[in-house]
């Protein structure tokens, strides 16, 4: 029903995260009925992003390309940041998530991924020298673990606490209830997990 250059288009529109066929079609005919620049400069700002845009050589936060070719984030790039605080998390988003709650003081490393045998994923696939290298030359003396509460993120949790709880003091994020949720529909292991993670109310 409808060309093969805009079913291509829909097709790959629908891979991206949270698009259904449907969504990606509207969003395909908006792009051919729009009449003006959006689509050319869609295009070319995709080209341009793929050029420019890399993992940070020190964290693994997304990062632009300089002129010399060298890709450092802003978080690693700010004086102002405490290298001895590093938060490791599995993924970009988690970390973007972390950075938008402005409790977060010190750097970033981005594991890629979580431990997972039932996937294949085993220690050896996970970047743990560059994680401790990066301890050794930041003086690294606390490590916050983010990775999120799910069987994975708790077995990369207790691989992380395995590999160098002897030589930085390792803390865990709380999760529990979230603001404004009601205890009636949490579930066991949230209740769980905010009861153990009380503190004392100031």
């Amino acid at each position: 029903m409808i060309p093969d250059a805009l079913s291509r288009l829909v097709h790959l529109l629908a891979r991206l995260p949270g698009v259904g066929e449907k969504t990606a079609q509207r969003f395909a005919l908006h792009l051919i009925g729009d009449g003006g620049d959006l689509a050319p400069r869609l295009g070319a700002e995709l080209v341009s992003l793929m050029e420019r845009i890399r993992p940070c050589v020190r964290c693994g936060n997304i990062a632009e390309v300089d002129d010399s070719g060298h890709a450092e984030c802003g978080v690693c790039r700010d004086p102002r940041r405490d290298g001895k605080l590093l938060c490791v998390v599995a993924r970009v988003q988690d970390l973007l998530a972390v950075e938008r709650s402005g409790a977060m003081r010190g750097r970033y490393f981005v594991l890629g991924r979580l431990l997972s045998p039932l996937d294949g994923v085993g220690p050896d696939e996970l970047p743990l020298g560059e994680l401790s290298r990066r301890i050794d030359q930041d003086g690294v003396e606390e490590l916050i673990v983010a990775t999120p509460p799910s069987v994975d993120g708790e077995a990369t949790a207790l691989l992380l606490a395995r590999e160098f709880g002897t030589r930085v003091r390792l803390s865990r994020i709380a999760s529990g209830v979230p603001h404004g949720g009601d205890l009636e529909f949490a579930d066991m292991i949230t209740l769980g997990r905010a009861i153990d993670g009380r503190r004392n109310i100031d």
